[in-house]
């Protein structure tokens, strides 16, 4: 274990400063730890917040999280990126490990240790998003690898993996023409083409626009005015219970205002309830007329 203390001081768990392949090198080096001194370390952290225990916890487990890493290969980004975020879902479950479930800390944080990974993927991959929903989610860490064969999807492998991962068939062809697109530069490029085009030249960006910024100012007070004065119409004890709930920067709990106007929580559920189904029948009448 003095081993691991030792290597871990020339680590940057969260930001991988030395070069990539020392990095690697240094994390195989680091000894890993046998059922008894695990439980021991997580112990001392669950029961006595040792923050020393969690460092050793962490450090001992780098090499699980360059396994996982290396499996996510192929989307144009960094390595070491990977890594980073690898690690970062790894302190996470070093954070939320409890040591007396009975299963070792590496089951456990595997899956804290992919879902920061897939999240990095997802917002850096492509600027525009290719996976929002959870179904496209499964597709897009998935698709590529059941693939049998270079080009496009035929109607049967179409179904067979609509099968696989329990999502539509119109989910599958979505992702895979979303996965073979090409990115376009928002600008135009370096040449003097005149028939070459960009987004640039044709999507114009009117947020700016005098016109528009005075419409929307007056939309805004036009709405707020008209908020006013729905407010107004309620009882004095109503208008209490939805600013503390709804406007203030500290919310007021149930429980707080029950105490407050001595009467249960789940009378002020009712009664704010009912005051905001008022407030937006109010706003359907303004918004008609």
């Amino acid at each position: 274990m003095s081993t691991a203390i030792a290597l871990s001081q020339n680590l940057n768990l969260t930001g991988i400063s030395q070069s990539f392949e020392s990095y690697v090198q240094t994390v195989k080096n680091i000894p890993i730890l046998s059922q008894e001194q695990e439980q021991e370390l997580a112990k001392r952290y669950y029961e006595q917040d040792d923050l020393e225990a969690a460092r050793i916890l962490t450090v001992s487990h780098l090499r699980f999280v360059l396994h996982i890493a290396n499996s996510y290969r192929g989307y144009g980004l960094p390595q070491a990126d990977i890594i980073q975020e690898g690690n970062i879902g790894l302190m996470k479950a070093v954070k939320r490990f409890n040591p007396h479930v009975g299963v070792r800390l590496v089951s456990f944080a595997v899956h804290w240790i992919k879902a920061e990974i897939h999240e990095y993927i997802l917002k850096n991959w492509r600027i525009a998003k290719v996976a929002t929903t959870k179904a496209q989610r499964k597709l897009f860490f998935n698709l590529r690898s059941m693939k049998k064969r270079l080009g496009w999807l035929n109607q049967e492998e179409v179904e067979n993996i609509a099968a696989d991962l329990g999502v539509t068939e119109k989910e599958v062809l979505e992702m895979e023409q979303r996965l073979t697109r090409q990115d376009i530069a928002f600008d135009a490029p370096d040449d003097n083409d005149e028939d070459s085009y960009s987004p640039a030249t044709y999507l114009e960006d009117s947020r700016y626009d005098p016109a528009q910024l005075i419409e929307a100012d007056d939309w805004e007070q036009s709405q707020q005015s008209q908020l006013q004065t729905a407010f107004s119409q309620l009882d004095e004890r109503s208008q209490d219970i939805v600013q503390q709930r709804w406007l203030n920067e500290e919310k007021a709990t149930l429980h707080e205002l029950a105490d407050k106007y001595n009467v249960s929580a789940e009378r002020i559920r009712q009664i704010e309830t009912a005051a905001m189904k008022k407030l937006k029948k109010y706003l359907a009448i303004s918004a008609e007329s």
